[in-house]
């Protein structure tokens, strides 16, 4: 059998490449199972592949073997939602020899509603310690590892500041600090998520029409000092203070915001069924 993420089917090398790390002369036979390589692999994936579910909007399959996800997201240079993501980083992980675990979570970020389990998160044991990982949670996500065997500890990555709080059941919640207040963005519970349960999420997350997802534009990126996030028409910038800024984009520049904001380029025929989309709303 091979491993559970199906690591032993990634190209790492040309994986590294995708995220940066080659140009830092980090090759595959030199990465240890540490945190130092943790940390290193963790924010070059976040900065390096976009978020987004174009593919959702336009009609395409989204396959989670790891063979496809490669093609699209290193091969192809496209972005990815959390199966996506988080499934090429815990194949990743994996083939360098990390213990990684998955995690169902709740999202939390649309005010006091009880929400489905939908988005995937990892569980990294480094030393006998546990590492939060997620690189498909979009602008608001954390860019480094967030430590789980300290909950209430601040854990600044940044201008950014994130903290664990426990609850009951052993339920976890990811808070984010925003100007003087903490905000949920999702918890998740000790149980253990499979390769196949992230299928069938995905299979709710592509098609259901509830899901958020379907219809709309969902590109976001979470950079050092700006939050960018593009929902529908509306273009937001997050700040560390707490403040938002907000705009309209239209259809004619709607490929240049997504090369310029969030280094995404679509193949031709996806870029014009999208400019086509926007058009059509006017």
């Amino acid at each position: 059998m091979g491993l559970m993420w199906s690591g032993d089917e990634l190209d790492l090398d040309a994986y590294l490449e995708r995220i940066g790390l080659r140009e830092n002369s980090l090759a595959p036979g030199e990465l240890r199972a540490d945190l130092a390589t943790l940390y290193a692999v963790h924010r070059a994936h976040t900065a390096a592949i976009t978020f987004e579910s174009l593919d959702v909007l336009l009609g395409r399959p989204v396959a989670l073997d790891v063979k496809s996800i490669e093609e699209k997201l290193v091969h192809g240079r496209r972005g990815g939602y959390c199966y996506e993501q988080n499934s090429l980083l815990a194949a990743a992980l994996e083939r360098i020899g990390f213990e990684v675990t998955g995690r169902g979570a709740r999202n939390r970020t649309r005010g006091d509603s009880l929400l489905a389990v939908t988005h995937a998160v990892l569980v990294v044991t480094v030393d006998g310690e546990e590492w939060l990982c997620d690189a498909g949670f979009g602008h608001q996500g954390p860019r480094e590892p967030v430590p789980l065997g300290c909950p209430g500890a601040d854990v600044e990555q940044g201008k950014w500041t994130y903290r664990i709080r426990e609850e009951e059941d052993g339920v976890l919640a990811l808070c984010l600090l925003r100007g003087d207040t903490w905000r949920d963005l999702y918890a998740f519970s000790p149980q253990r998520y499979h390769p196949v349960d992230y299928v069938v999420l995905n299979h709710y997350s592509s098609g259901h029409p509830h899901s958020s997802f379907v219809g709309r534009v969902i590109v976001q990126r979470p950079g050092d000092d700006v939050r960018r996030a593009l929902v529908g028409r509306e273009l937001t910038a997050l700040h560390p203070d707490g403040r938002t800024e907000r705009r309209l984009v239209g259809p004619d520049e709607i490929l240049t915001v997504l090369d310029r904001e969030f280094g995404l380029r679509l193949p031709d025929r996806e870029a014009e069924e999208l400019v086509g989309m926007y058009l059509a709303g006017d």
